[in-house]
């Protein structure tokens, strides 16, 4: 089991709902996300392309914060989603530095935080609750190693990118192209 997500960057309009919903699941501090929406512009003008992402953390494969995090607290769990145990983490902001995303942040109480997947979601069968409020449907989560499933499908069937492919993480977050 390999939990993965894909973000199509055709469908995303950048309407933040994602961004809401997980505050609202996962009561995150007002002023704090984990996740949120980037704008990409690129080519010369007049012929500029716009790319919107809704980014978090990448739940990578061979993720840096896990490997420097001095307590333990950042942990792979079973299907690769990347935690922090709060009561372990001292807040010492190795593993913010160690991340090549930028998706963690220092929790006001002490810890830090980042994007869990919904991780208590998931394990009722139930999807992220950004994938859930999306209303144009351009996020897409599952096993990857089902190919039956909706992240399965979608990555098979279009050209994708991961962000810093140098950093050699091995992310299982996907942009759809």
């Amino acid at each position: 089991m390999r939990y993965a997500m894909a973000i199509d960057t055709r469908k995303c309009v950048g309407c933040a709902d994602c961004v809401v919903a997980c505050q609202t699941e996962n009561n995150v501090p007002m002023g704090y996300a984990r996740d949120w929406i980037v704008e990409s512009v690129s080519g010369t003008y007049p012929k500029l392309e716009l790319e919107i992402r809704s980014e978090r953390c990448n739940h990578c494969e061979d993720a840096p914060c896990v490997r420097c995090c001095p307590t333990g607290a950042s942990h792979i769990v079973e299907g690769g989603i990347v935690l922090v145990e709060h009561d372990k983490c001292i807040g010492c902001g190795a593993c913010i530095e160690a991340c090549p995303y930028d998706a963690r942040y220092p929790h006001p109480d002490g810890y830090v935080d980042k994007c869990t997947f919904c991780v208590h979601r998931v394990e009722k069968g139930e999807n992220p609750a950004c994938v859930e409020v999306c209303p144009t449907h351009c996020l897409h989560f599952g096993d990857l190693d089902d190919p039956n499933s909706d992240v399965s499908k979608v990555v098979a069937e279009r050209k994708w990118k991961v962000l810093a492919p140098e950093a050699g993480t091995k992310p299982q977050l996907y942009f759809l192209l």
